[in-house]
């Protein structure tokens, strides 16, 4: 029995402790909840804020249709100058690299030896001629003899033919003549084209051949030309735009400059590079301002047409996904929805859209990453277009 007891008074000690832990707890408890809530009000739950993004909008405007392309500048044309008479080189007319006139003297080869030849040609000229007149007389009067039948007609005969082979042997003689004028004008080499002059190859004194070495080379940079190459699928468009007027080519040197060369396209090629699936093309630019040099590299723009109420997005927009390209545009109530689009050209930082948003819609331009439809967003501050 006293077991019994002791058993029931540990049990009812035991039962006290628990309830006064309990009360402690809640006491515990109680006085946190009043310390973080101000003046002892229990804490409110406050509503989530959306996720920060930029936000930009959808707009409708005219836009160019431009091809784009790095090209190489060339010159409008070159001529490699060479002589075509031997000799030493008496006078070297102009300085490397100096802008040349059509016509100016370059190169003058020591013309004495084309002289005499054209000295003696025209005295051989000169001596057949005087031939040729004695003939003639010899002719007239043989045939009034040969009339009266005072000569034999065969001794007529012999006069005219000589007569005849004199006058071929001045015509010879005139041709050679004017063989020696030209021979004596190739001494004096001129510049053909406007142009500028490129390192001098030879030295006032050397000796040259006929048609041997070049001499120098001429480069004429105004007008100039840029060759460049765009891919095939624009060549259908190109001979459209072209067979209706000028198309507009814009070249940008690498001269540190951002304003573009204007010019016109010249020249479309004849043939698709089967290795590459290009087609080369050529414009030409006035130059007047020598930005463009030969052989430069330049951004080039082809301007094909002017596509009017075009929509347009930033391209930054633009997501891609599984099932393609995508925007998020952003609802009235501040949630975005991934909307399909196809996108079309891209210009000056904007793509042009043919079909998924419409003009008016505003549209998420960066922070996509933290969005899924039915996001919650809320515009950064100072954004939106």
């Amino acid at each position: 029995m006293e077991a019994v007891g002791i058993r029931e008074h540990a049990l009812h000690r035991e039962q006290s402790i628990s309830g006064i832990r309990g009360v402690l707890s809640s006491l515990i408890v109680a006085s946190l909840l009043c310390s973080c809530s101000p003046g002892g009000k229990p804490p409110t739950t406050q509503p989530p804020k959306g996720v920060p993004v930029t936000i930009g909008s959808v707009i409708q405007k005219s836009i160019p249709i431009q091809a784009r392309a790095i090209g190489t500048v060339e010159a409008y044309s070159t001529v490699s100058i060479k002589t075509m008479v031997g000799g030493q080189i008496m006078k070297v007319g102009f300085s490397e690299g100096q802008d040349v006139r059509k016509g100016d003297l370059l190169f003058e080869i020591d013309p004495a030896p084309y002289q005499a030849a054209l000295k003696m040609a025209e005295a051989g000229r000169a001596r057949d001629i005087a031939l040729k007149d004695n003939a003639e007389k010899e002719v007239r009067r043989y045939a009034s003899l040969v009339e009266k039948n005072l000569v034999p007609r065969q001794q007529y005969d012999q006069f005219a033919s000589s007569a005849a082979a004199l006058e071929a042997t001045v015509q010879s003689g005139t041709a050679a003549v004017e063989n020696a004028r030209v021979q004596l004008a190739y001494c004096f080499i001129r510049s053909p084209i406007d142009g500028r002059t490129g390192s001098l190859l030879v030295q006032q004194g050397n000796v040259v051949k006929a048609n041997d070495a070049t001499l120098v080379t001429i480069n004429q940079v105004v007008p100039i030309r840029v060759s460049f190459s765009i891919p095939e699928q624009y060549l259908a468009d190109v001979r459209k735009y072209k067979a209706a007027g000028t198309l507009k080519v814009e070249a940008v040197p690498q001269d540190g400059k951002s304003d573009p060369v204007p010019g016109t396209l010249s020249f479309i090629g004849n043939a698709v590079d089967a290795a590459t699936g290009t087609i080369q093309l050529k414009g030409t630019f006035p130059n007047a301002d020598r930005r463009l040099w030969p052989g430069q590299f330049a951004n080039v723009i082809l301007t094909l047409a002017v596509r009017s109420g075009a929509v347009v997005v930033p391209s930054e927009a633009i997501q891609t996904g599984q099932q393609g390209q995508y925007v998020f545009v952003v609802r009235p109530d501040l949630t975005v929805d991934a909307r399909p689009i196809i996108a079309g050209e891209t210009f000056a930082g904007e793509t042009v859209i043919g079909k998924g948003v419409v003009a008016g819609e505003k549209i998420v331009t960066d922070g996509q990453l933290r969005l899924v439809p039915g996001t919650k967003v809320e515009a950064k501050q100072g954004t939106g277009r």
